[in-house]
């Protein structure tokens, strides 16, 4: 990784607080969640991985482990003749201004894994924000101005024409998209476009049976609860998740007992951006869906009389399950 002269700008301007670490949605008492990490991943690792790997939605455990590897073979101890240091292959200049004292030991420690790995997501994302406006894969541009810096993505339009620079980022898209926990699970760049999609509908209102795959929409009759979506235009839960995976070229089912039917479920412990929450006692029971931002919290249209907004992950105490949609996901069921 080669210096770079970004300046820290948060992963989105209504993003930034929600999208972060990994939500322990399961609590402590859960089982490790480290199966869809590749078997190479050194164990001693592999948490700080999965936790770094939800910095932001660009960013996902696989990537970070494809990264990791190519850039030191998860030495700790790896430095390169120009100067690179540690596990994440840092510069001097680039971790004097993106190391973080993750552990919070009182040092910040490019040597140290528990501070370079969380240092090297939270560059990713501030890189991903520096070239979002860049032509071209979002994500071979953050890896590109990982390896080579901001600078050169913007002065190419993308992947600048380096031998080195394109080689890294093949590999590393190419080991992170082997998904090798199985499945056909969301891509990172998929769970993006679901994400922002969502986004762009914060503010529409709540209407109970609102919401298709083109866009919100006026509602129909009734909830349990009897409130009639009729004459509001907008998005039910679940409307509004088939609206914005409709937009990553997945399309979901109606209802949201349905879309969980139709997703993988996801160990709590390896929730990432993108994912489905649902809520309910039992699968025939789910009542609400939610898109997972990061850092314990969902975008829902939650209820009558509100509107699409961000809300914590817990807001219901009958949260039952984290499930990741099918990227072959493409008929009613």
């Amino acid at each position: 990784m080669k210096a770079s002269t970004v300046v820290l700008a948060g992963v989105g301007a209504t993003t930034a607080i929600v999208v972060g670490a990994l939500a322990q949605a399961g609590g402590d008492s859960g089982p490790t969640g480290t199966d869809a990490l590749s078997a190479s991943v050194p164990a001693e690792y592999r948490d700080l991985i999965q936790e770094a790997g939800n910095a932001c939605p660009e960013v996902s455990p696989n990537l970070m482990a494809a990264l990791l590897k190519q850039e030191s073979g998860f030495n700790p101890k790896a430095s390169s003749p120009v100067g690179a240091q540690g596990i994440a292959q840092f510069m001097p200049s680039t971790w004097a201004s993106h190391g973080i004292d993750a552990n919070h030991d009182g040092k910040t420690d490019v040597w140290d894994p528990e501070d370079a790995i969380p240092s090297s997501a939270k560059y990713l994302c501030t890189i991903a924000e520096d070239v979002k406006d860049v032509p071209g894969n979002k994500r071979n541009n953050m890896l590109a101005a990982y390896n080579a810096g901001s600078g050169a993505v913007k002065k190419y339009n993308g992947v600048p024409p380096y031998k080195e620079t394109q080689n890294y980022v093949q590999t590393i898209s190419a080991a992170a998209d082997s998904n090798p926990g199985g499945g056909a699970g969301t891509t990172t760049d998929q769970a993006v476009t679901v994400i922002n999609a969502a986004e762009r509908k914060i503010g529409i209102p709540y209407s109970w049976g609102g919401g298709n795959a083109n866009s919100e929409s006026s509602g129909s009759c009734c909830s349990p609860n009897g409130k009639s979506g009729v004459g509001i235009v907008g998005f039910d839960c679940s409307g509004l998740t088939v609206y914005a995976y409709a937009k990553a070229g997945i399309a979901l089912p109606r209802t949201a007992a349905q879309q969980y039917a139709a997703s993988e479920p996801v160990n709590p412990r390896q929730v990432r951006p993108g994912d489905l929450v649902f809520y309910g006692t039992s699968a025939a029971s789910i009542h609400h869906v939610g898109i997972y931002v990061g850092n314990g919290y969902i975008l829902n249209a939650a209820k009558p009389g509100t509107k699409v907004r961000y809300d914590p992950m817990d807001m219901m105490s009958d949260l039952y399950a984290v499930a990741r949609p099918t990227s072959n996901t493409n008929k009613e069921i």
